[in-house]
């Protein structure tokens, strides 16, 4: 049924000689449940959800690979929380009590393989950026032979959409962001985590003396505790080994600082059926940040049959897709307060005033390190009980494009 339909995103719940297949997509695998009953689908899809998140935390990784390695870990997993079609548990604590099949990981650990990408440790190139290639082992891992350290990983993790018109104006701001925590501590009472005393939710109150950081919507998982949120901005929690969302937000409409890029376009007709597209980027960061795995993608004529371009920097690649029709410029690192060039000289036979229309709207991927659009910041991050020198701790900010586009 997946594979007979013609659009890339299956149905979530679909139906077949009366029964019912409800599946969520993770790691590049199906993740499907079947049913006779009218059971909810919202159910379903939450155990779904929690499933792959547990098979991540014990198996370290989300990949075909590694369910093909661990496939005991994953049978006793399933039996533990299943029992005869009726969950059971899907709770790390309970679990890790009955589990007792060891995780097969498959090679150590790389910052420059970027085939298997987390929410931790592998997303960039960076070292300064992944703090620790323990972010990705499993958490059962002190058993074995790699001796797993006592950390604990929070990330702040935002994902930017913007629409800029072409003159210049933003036209459409978006920024959704979550607060992660991967723990592999075997034992802490309590977390505090410290947000800026600034912080506000909602246009109506603003707090502080410094820039405000404000978003519009906050929800919390339900283990945080909040009595000292509203006074202090602080959030409390006794986390579980693994990976938990702590806190979700949203800012709509508007970014409180400028969108990371401004692009100058010019395009025009060259002699012939040539088309000239020149772009100027310009990364409008601060100058000590650094935007990674940066890619330009530009609608062409659907008749484009070749590109020669002039690029600003060796490190830089274009080419022409002839599937999509689009040119596709890769930038794998840039600088904040930099400028860079393409030129670009696309061969359209039978160009036309009309096909100059067709070149746009130009979308952008990328990546920040270090980097929070509403300017979210851990002021702390406290322990107790302590254990000075046997626990680490690393606290990691990045930002993704959700969707990032720009009219010509």
């Amino acid at each position: 049924m997946v594979t007979a339909l013609s659009g890339d995103q299956p149905p979530v719940v679909m139906s077949h000689k009366d029964l019912n297949f409800i599946h969520v997509r993770q790691g590049g695998l199906y993740w499907v449940a079947s049913t006779k009953t009218d059971a909810s689908p919202f159910t379903i899809i939450e155990f779904l959800n929690r499933l792959a998140a547990l098979t991540k935390d014990y198996c370290g990784s989300l990949c075909e690979k590694s369910v093909r390695m661990n496939f005991a870990l994953i049978y006793e997993l399933l039996d533990e929380m299943v029992d005869y079609g009726y969950i059971q548990t899907t709770s790390t604590d309970i679990l890790k009590n009955f589990i007792q099949t060891e995780a097969v990981t498959s090679k150590p650990f790389s910052l420059f393989d970027l085939s298997n990408v987390g929410l931790f440790g592998a997303e960039t190139q960076q070292s300064k950026v992944a703090p620790s290639a323990a972010a990705t082992r499993p958490i059962m891992s002190h058993r074995s032979e790699q001796g797993g350290k006592n950390e604990i990983f929070v990330d702040v993790v935002e994902r930017i959409s913007v629409v800029i018109g072409s003159n210049g104006v933003l036209m459409k701001a978006d920024v959704e962001g979550e607060i992660r925590v991967k723990c592999y501590l075997p034992t802490c009472s309590e977390m505090r985590i410290g947000l800026n005393e600034e912080f506000s939710i909602g246009k109506s109150q603003l707090r502080g003396y410094g820039m405000a950081v404000r978003v519009d919507e906050c929800s919390f998982h339900q283990a945080v505790k909040l009595d000292e949120f509203d006074t202090y901005r602080i959030l409390k929690v006794c986390p579980s080994q693994g990976e938990q969302t702590l806190m979700q937000y949203q800012l709509s409409d508007e970014l409180p600082c400028a969108p990371p890029f401004r692009l100058f376009p010019t395009v025009e007709k060259d002699y012939g059926n040539r088309l000239l597209i020149f772009l100027k980027l310009r990364c409008d960061l601060p100058p000590k940040s650094t935007a990674l795995n940066v890619s330009v993608t530009v609608p062409v004529p659907k008749s484009s049959l070749s590109l020669s371009q002039e690029l600003s920097s060796p490190d830089q690649t274009a080419d022409l897709q002839l599937k999509n029709k689009a040119i596709l410029w890769s930038i794998p690192r840039f600088p904040g307060g930099a400028q860079l060039s393409a030129l670009f000289k696309v061969e359209v036979p039978g160009l036309s005033s009309a096909s100059l229309l067709e070149v746009g709207p130009v979308s952008m991927s990328f990546e920040l390190p270090k980097h929070t659009c509403t300017g979210l910041q851990i002021r702390f991050l406290r322990l107790s009980p302590t254990h000075p020198g046997l626990s680490q701790r690393w606290v990691r900010y990045v930002t993704h494009s959700d969707s990032y586009t720009i009219r010509i």
